[in-house]
C-alpha cells in the first residue's frame, strides 16, 4: 500500500508539473468577450502571461511577446512571479518525493527519515498550490469583475480564458498529493509510536506489580513472625 501511495503521487506530481508549465506559457488566460462591436467585426483577441495573439476574420493567429512587462495590470504581473514559483515548487517537491520513496537510496535503509522527507515533500506541494491557485483565482476575479462593471467599455471587457480552468484543475491536483503525503506520513508515525507505547505500559505494569510485591513482603514476614 506504501508503495502504491507513492507512486501514485509521483504519477500525480508530475501531471501537476506539466499542468503548471502549461498554464505558465499558454496566452489564453483573459479571451476578447463577443459582446457588441466585437460580435459583429469577430475579432479575436487572446492575453497570456508573456504574450499577446490577435486574429481578424479569416486572418492566421499572430502572437507577439509584450514589449514591457511593465505595462501589463498588477494581477498579471503578479501571476507571473508565482506562476514561476510554482514551478520551482513543484519540480523540489517531486525531487524530495522521490528521495523519500521506500526504494531510494537518498536516505538509506532509515524509515524515519525517508517519512520526515516525504512529508517535506507534501508540504512544498501545498505551498505549490498555493501559489497556483491564487493567481489564477486573482485574474479570473477581474475579468468577472470588469466584464459586469459599466465603467469599462466593451472593447476592453474580457471573458475567462482556457488557462485559467487548467490552472484550477492544476492547483486541484497538487492538494491532493500533498494530502496524500502528509496523511500517509501520519499514519506511518502513529505506527511507529506504537512500539514504543506498548514498551511503556508493560514496563509500567512491571513497576507497579514489582511496588505491590514490595508492598506485600515487610507485612506477611511480620505476621509469621508473630505466629512463631
Amino acid at each position: 500500500m506504501r508503495a502504491k501511495l507513492e507512486v501514485l503521487a509521483l504519477v500525480l506530481g508530475s501531471i501537476g508539473l506539466c499542468g503548471t508549465i502549461a498554464v505558465t506559457a499558454l496566452p489564453i488566460w483573459r479571451v476578447s468577450a463577443f459582446i457588441g462591436a466585437n460580435l459583429i467585426v469577430m475579432e479575436e483577441l487572446w492575453e497570456g502571461l508573456w504574450m499577446n495573439c490577435y486574429r481578424q476574420a479569416d486572418i492566421n493567429m499572430q502572437c507577439k511577446v509584450y514589449d514591457s512587462l511593465l505595462i501589463l495590470p498588477p494581477e498579471l504581473q503578479a501571476a507571473q512571479g508565482l506562476m514561476c514559483v510554482s514551478i520551482v515548487l513543484v519540480v523540489l517537491s517531486l525531487f524530495v518525493t522521490g528521495c523519500g520513496t521506500k526504494k531510494s537510496n537518498c536516505c538509506g535503509d532509515n524509515p524515519k527519515s525517508k517519512n520526515i522527507t516525504l512529508a517535506l515533500g507534501g508540504s512544498l506541494y501545498l505551498l505549490s498550490f498555493l501559489t497556483t491557485l491564487i493567481p489564477v483565482s486573482w485574474v479570473a476575479h477581474t475579468v468577472i469583475r470588469n466584464f459586469y462593471s459599466p465603467l469599462v467599455v466593451d472593447s476592453q471587457k474580457r471573458e475567462l480564458g482556457e488557462a485559467l480552468f487548467i490552472g484550477w484543475a492544476t492547483s486541484g491536483i497538487l492538494l491532493i498529493t500533498g494530502v496524500i503525503l502528509l496523511s500517509s506520513y501520519c499514519k506511518r508515525r502513529s505506527k511507529e509510536e506504537e512500539p514504543y507505547t506498548d514498551v511503556h505500559l508493560i514496563a509500567v505494569s512491571i513497576q507497579k506489580e514489582g511496588s505491590m510485591y514490595l508492598g506485600r513482603t515487610p507485612s506477611s514476614s511480620y505476621k509469621h513472625q508473630e505466629y512463631v
